[in-house]
């Protein structure tokens, strides 16, 4: 029988982003693409992103965290996510500590720091932005990545062009527009998140600065499409706005789904997201999912 199978699974969101979390904590398997497919198949598991709970790689953390995408890709980070995870590690007593409020969490990308500020409400720290070409990366060096060369239409009207690149744990490419309701993202979307200039693909943004602390965006993410929020993705826009000089170090992120607040620390360059974690409900997956499954 399949490891999954019979496994306990917490559907969730942020914001409206999709959120499966699976704790794997005491068991050796790692989920394949195929499974991350199946499980996103089935709709009451259905995800945007799937967090997979590993046991601690680092003295100091409380757990190692995967994350997949829709198409079963990997992703080093999810904001929206990650603060899925934290409320179900602090709302489990079977923790040792269910007054916990605290927790240090490892992706690929790095540490997570994260807070519970209130029943619904975290904060996560996301780290530093990662802003050379080489980072991000894409494909070509340039001097400047808060301007970066790159359109998507006729090439003497183009319909979007010369985003902004920051990595906030996975690649982003930032569009400031007038509206970003006003374009077909599901159309462009997956050309530019495939586009050359992105070796690992990239999530696209469209921002409008509406003040200086007040952000409109929408969001494609590589390999989940368009999705209601994200949270490194709304980092990854008031990273965009500051570096671009068209917002303060803190504003609100309005998404589809919701708001989120977003600071981009001037003492050490961290990012911090804050916002709220939603429980939708638990279940167990079928062993029938995997049948196929690669």
């Amino acid at each position: 029988m399949n490891a999954l199978a019979h496994r306990r699974f917490l559907k969730m969101n942020g914001l409206g982003n999709q959120i499966t979390v699976l704790d794997l904590r005491g068991s050796k398997h790692v989920v394949t693409a195929g499974e991350a497919r199946a499980i996103a198949a089935e709709p009451r598991a259905r995800f945007d992103q799937l967090m997979v709970l590993h046991d601690p790689r680092l003295a100091g953390t409380d757990a190692y965290i995967r994350i997949y995408n829709t198409d079963g890709s990997e992703a080093g980070a999810c904001g929206n996510g990650t603060r899925c995870v934290a409320w179900a590690m602090t709302a489990d007593a079977a923790m040792g500590d269910a007054a916990k409020t605290r927790l240090i969490l490892q992706t690929r990308a790095g540490l997570l720091p994260a807070l519970r500020e209130s029943e619904d409400v975290f904060t996560v720290d996301m780290g530093e932005p990662r802003l050379a070409w080489d980072e991000i990366p894409l494909a070509e060096p340039f001097a400047d990545t808060s301007r970066f060369e790159l359109q998507i239409g006729p090439i003497d009207n183009p319909t979007l062009h010369t985003p902004c690149a920051v990595n906030m744990g996975n690649p982003h490419a930032v569009f400031f527009v007038e509206d970003p309701y006003a374009y077909n993202l599901e159309q462009i979307g997956p050309l530019l998140e495939n586009h050359p200039i992105f070796p690992d693909r990239a999530n696209i943004e469209l921002a409008a600065v509406k003040a200086p602390d007040r952000i409109v965006m929408r969001v494609w993410e590589r390999g989940a499409g368009i999705t209601q929020a994200c949270g490194s993705g709304a980092c990854a826009v008031l990273v965009a706005a500051v570096r671009r000089e068209l917002s303060a170090r803190k504003a609100v992120v309005s998404l589809p789904g919701g708001d989120l607040t977003i600071e981009w620390r001037e003492s050490d360059g961290h990012v911090l997201m804050t916002g709220p974690a939603t429980f939708e409900w638990e279940d167990t997956l079928d062993p029938a999912l995997f049948e196929t499954a690669a």
